[in-house]
């Protein structure tokens, strides 16, 4: 007697009834899989905006149905005894194949199970599809991780690099990159988890992808040519905040192509001219050794004075061919000193210029180290307020809204560079890109002190970079003469 197909559901059922461990599982599979087929069709074709319902869907959900179903196999099969399970053994394929009066049934048994396991294939595959693309999208890289991860997201949407994408530079193309990123990203999650995590989070110089394989997927140092006029804004701490400027040509020069030969800053990552060189720290700040390896082959190294003793004492030696991180060592996650950061908000107007003094009191007041930021604008308000209350009564007074846009554009200045609940303050992490503040950068190598055995010594000569045309005046001629600029 055949079958009918209602009596197939049935006996599966009656199956998952019998293992108490099919039962669990088939609840998850149950209660999971319409909310979450729901939010992954969502999600691709309109995208959810919150990086924690991302998070919960793919991260909890999307396991736990899969876990689901896991169950429920894994129960069916140890409960292959019961009669109802037995509809789905391969015993009872064989003996039914055997029997052509069976064939009815099969057919029915097979096209329920081809049917259930499509539709599981399908959930599973938008939901794998989803989930990779939430994992590799910008808001799972910086929000998620909310405390740690917070200054690096502000810091990288500050940045020139804002609209690249975290996993271009961090993970890149390539099977080997993302095995690495997702093993250490699972080190970094317990970290999160056992509040382990550095405070503040050390600079990865030593764990991203080669510079040739991210940086110069999209900028080529052999094609850029020529001079760059760079002209730096900056306001005095008087009275008039009085504008100056400072006027450079720098030398970008080429890292050579088939149209000229490798020069200016570029030179330092020309292919025909390999830099290499030994470092004694793990930041790669002190560097006893330089080599210089020519086109033809020929080699000039370069070593400091106490070579021998820093190499020596070295705690992380390391040697390493040069390229763009040595000098754009925080391309995409710049922490601007307090001084710079108040000129960037002079200049954008979120805090005005013509409110006496502002610069200075600015400085003033985020000059202070705080232990939190929420303590930072509270302080920086009753600062700058009580300054100008007690000097300039007119301006507190009738001038209030200014005064508040101000003290807005402070705090901002603060908050965007300054994570004290994380242990950065101002300048707590190194720019190598120019020699600014107390920070080596160029220094570390052009500084006199690196000789070779023939004599030839790394320049420190300012002009071997950057000509400087004007410095802090308040209205460069020079300017005039090339912009026509007043």
């Amino acid at each position: 007697m055949a079958t009918s197909l209602s009596d197939i559901p049935k006996a599966f059922l009656k199956g998952i009834t019998h293992s108490k461990i099919s039962l669990l599982g088939a609840m998850v599979v149950t209660v999971s899989f319409p909310f979450l087929l729901g939010a992954a069709l969502y999600d691709t074709f309109l995208h959810i905006a919150n990086p924690y319902f991302s998070g919960f869907l793919y991260m909890i959900l999307g396991p736990t149905f899969i876990g689901g179903l896991v169950l429920v196999f894994v129960g069916l099969f140890f409960a292959r005894g019961k009669e109802e399970v037995r509809l789905f053994t391969l015993a009872y394929f064989r003996d039914k194949l055997s029997d052509e009066t069976g064939f009815s049934k099969i057919r029915k048994l097979v096209f329920l199970g081809v049917f259930l396991t499509c539709v599981n294939l399908f959930v599973v595959g938008v939901l794998a599809y989803s989930g990779y693309h939430y994992m590799e999208s910008n808001a799972f890289c910086g929000e998620v991780c909310h405390v740690p991860m917070t200054p690096e997201y502000t810091a990288y949407q500050n940045s020139a690099h804002s609209r690249v994408h975290c996993v271009d530079c961090h993970i890149g193309s390539g099977a080997s990159w993302f095995v690495k990123s997702k093993i250490s990203g699972a080190r970094q999650l317990v970290a999160v988890v056992a509040n382990t995590f550095a405070r503040p989070i050390e600079t990865p110089v030593h764990g991203l992808r080669p510079a040739r394989d991210t940086c110069e997927q999209c900028h080529r140092p052999e094609l850029f040519h020529g001079d760059k006029l760079v002209i730096k804004d900056k306001f005095r701490e008087d009275e008039n905040n009085t504008h100056v400027k400072t006027v450079l040509l720098m030398k970008i020069g080429s890292a050579g192509d088939q149209a000229a030969d490798s020069h200016g800053i570029h030179w330092h990552v020309a292919r025909e001219n390999e830099i290499t060189y030994k470092a004694a720290d793990w930041e790669r700040n002190i560097l006893p050794e330089v080599s210089q390896r020519a086109d033809d082959g020929s080699m000039i190294v370069y070593r400091s004075g106490n070579a021998d003793e820093q190499l020596e004492s070295a705690d992380h030696l390391q040697e390493r061919t040069m390229d763009c991180i040595d000098c754009h060592n925080r391309p995409s996650h710049v922490y601007l000193p307090a001084d710079e950061a108040i000129d960037v908000k002079i200049m954008t107007r979120h805090i005005p210029r013509d409110i006496p003094y502002i610069k200075q009191q600015a400085m003033v007041a985020v000059s202070v180290e705080y232990k939190t930021q929420d303590e930072a604008r509270e302080a920086i308000a009753e600062s700058i307020r009580s300054y100008y209350k007690a000097n300039y009564p007119d301006i507190h007074s009738r001038d209030w809204k200014k005064l508040d846009q101000a003290i807005a554009g402070v705090q901002a200045a603060y908050v965007e560079n300054v994570f004290p609940e994380m242990g950065i303050q101002w300048e707590t992490y190194t720019n190598n890109l120019g020699h600014s503040g107390d920070e080596m950068g160029c220094f570390r190598c052009h500084n006199d002190e690196h000789e070779s055995s023939s004599g030839k010594v790394i320049s420190m000569d300012c002009d071997t970079c950057h000509t400087i045309l004007a410095e802090d005046e308040e209205n460069p001629e020079i300017l005039e003469t090339l912009i026509g600029e007043n």
